[in-house]
């Protein structure tokens, strides 16, 4: 890049940067954005299909979950990237979802190339649509149902509608039982911390041999063979230490004379190990579990205890069974007593799926519970569990927010009617901005329907008539094709998948529609490139090939 100034040329950018401006810039940020949508669009739906990722090294991901697929994939332009980050912040906020955001921003900016050609200006697009956007979270609240915390049947109608299309769907109504009953175990005052609920994840099995534990799985096995396997009316101790002797933190030198001295060092290190399971024994624990290791000789003091022990337990587990059990973590063992104690109904050591782990069961009031994940494959287990992260975030939101919607384009439908109403009140060019908006809702019921089979146009024409008839619930059955009561039929989603996707899409299309120049950048010392990424005379990821168009999107190609 270079400006004439007076007989010299005043060199800007290197001759290898690159940049591309205006309406080029515009357009190019645009097609990336709606290829980005398109890629994940064949995924929605009751009858969505699934999609192979497969990497250099030969791995293999098979799932039709929008945010799995779009961070796996190799996308490479900025642009694109910028509508990746919509899919994550839904999967953050909300767990379900990812989709549909996805595709409405894509739409949005298919809705805004339109308008551009008709020198509508950016600025004016981005305001409409924001306003757009605010004016149907508020149309989404009017039409919002309340459930309560405690209908579990309506609970369990949100998690089976976020596994439907899903891997796990044959087995859906197990799995949203457990899904539910997971969640009302952990939740606290309204809120339901999904850390709380370990997933584990077992190939072999079916799906249907799911089974939601009321406590803890530890990926350990009992340090000594001499230990009981199984443990009723467990008493649990957790020692935030080791059972060892400890070495003095200096550097020390003893000098023995006689071998009765040392004799007497090797009792009094006995006496410490023997000590130590004393006081585990005097405050009545029969389980312990230990995050450092266990001496050989503290092993076979705790056998002739009869007392279960783990060592090396990770800090996870160790709060997961203080919030299950009610054990506190003690330091020094010596100074431990019965209210240090933690309760279950029992303690054993079971084999699952060919490897041994201690199950901490039969816990009152449980706080952290473990989802036990079956699946006849590696690939099954693990777009099983997708399904249930998913439907865990639509439950915690519901519990959390007590509202849902109708499912089944239903929403969108009526969000599409009600803001063509609104842009009459609009005034100057933003109400051109608003009704595209409207039109882009649309894209959400027109793709159940073309991914089910169905004629869009006629689906869509129905749905505006029942609408406009006043059913605020009517949405598209993706089996029979037909319209019908969505909350009827037990099809309901949580008001904040549908208000966090508007805000998501509007806020990352109005960003890409606001930029008209993209040029090469060195280290950018405030955006989201890393130092490594590239020199001075380096575009950004992607920023090879910006001229054609679509620049970087190659690599997107290869990963489909």
């Amino acid at each position: 890049m270079a400006q004439q100034m007076g007989n010299q040329p005043l060199i800007v950018l290197s001759d290898d940067s690159q940049r591309t401006s205006g309406k080029d810039a515009q357009s190019m940020n645009i097609t990336a954005g709606k290829a980005v949508a398109e890629a994940v669009r064949t995924t929605l739906g009751p009858k969505g299909m699934d999609k192979m990722l497969v990497d250099s090294s030969g791995g293999v991901v098979v799932t039709n979950d929008g945010v799995t697929i779009l961070k796996e994939m190799d996308i490479e332009h900025p642009a694109a990237n910028m509508i990746v980050e919509v899919s994550e912040t839904q999967e953050n906020e909300v767990g379900d979802g990812t989709t549909s955001a996805v595709i409405v921003s894509g739409e949005l900016l298919s809705e805004a190339e339109d308008l551009l050609e008709q020198d509508i200006h950016a600025t004016t697009l981005a305001q409409g649509y924001r306003q757009a956007a605010a004016k149907a979270k508020e149309f989404l609240d009017e039409q919002a149902i309340d459930v309560s915390p405690d209908d579990t049947e309506e609970l369990e109608k949100i998690a089976a509608t976020a596994m439907t299309g899903k891997g796990a769907e044959n087995a859906k109504d197990l799995l949203s039982d457990l899904v539910v009953r997971a969640a009302q175990s952990v939740a606290d005052d309204g809120t339901v911390d999904t850390d709380n609920i370990k997933v584990e994840k077992v190939t072999g099995g079916a799906t249907e041999n799911s089974e939601l534990i009321e406590g803890v799985i530890v990926d350990k096995e009992r340090v000594n063979d001499n230990m009981p396997y199984g443990v009723e009316d467990a008493k649990i101790a957790l020692v935030d230490d080791g059972l060892e002797v400890k070495e003095t933190e200096i550097d020390t030198e003893v000098n023995v004379n006689d071998p009765d001295q040392l004799q007497q060092f090797l009792d009094q290190e006995e006496e410490q190990l023997r000590e130590m399971v004393e006081s585990l024994s005097e405050a009545g624990a029969n389980v312990v579990f230990v995050d450092g290791g266990i001496d050989d000789m503290a092993q076979h003091y705790l056998a002739q205890e009869g007392i279960l022990a783990v060592r090396r337990a990770k800090s996870d587990d160790f709060t997961r069974l203080s919030r299950s059990t009610g054990a506190t973590p003690v330091s020094n063992v010596n100074e431990i007593d019965a209210d240090d104690l933690g309760d279950a109904g029992s303690v054993a050591q079971k084999d699952i799926g060919g490897d041994e782990r201690i199950f901490v069961e039969d816990v009152e009031e449980a706080k952290s519970v473990t989802l036990v994940l079956r699946g006849g494959t590696e690939h099954v287990v693990d777009e099983v569990e997708r399904a249930i992260d998913d439907s865990l975030g639509v439950v915690r939101v519901t519990l959390e927010d007590g509202k849902v919607l109708p499912g089944g384009g239903a929403p969108e439908t009526e969000l599409a009617m009600q803001l063509r109403d609104f842009a009459d009140s609009v005034g100057g060019r933003e109400q051109l901005a608003v009704e595209a908006f409207a039109d882009a809702l649309e894209v959400v019921p027109r793709t159940l329907a073309e991914n089910a089979g169905h004629d869009p146009i006629d689906s869509l024409v129905d749905l505006r008539s029942r609408h406009d008839g006043g059913e605020l619930g009517a949405g598209l059955d993706a089996y029979t094709g037909e319209t019908i009561d969505m909350e009827g039929e037990g099809v309901v989603e949580p008001l904040r998948v549908k208000t966090q996707a508007i805000e998501s899409a509007t806020e990352a299309a109005t960003m890409l529609l606001r930029i008209d120049d993209v040029i090469a950048a060195g280290d950018l010392k405030g955006g989201q490139v890393d130092a490594d990424s590239g020199g001075d005379d380096e575009m950004p990821p992607g920023g090879g090939g910006m001229g054609g168009g679509m620049g970087g999107m190659g690599g997107m190609g290869g990963a489909m």
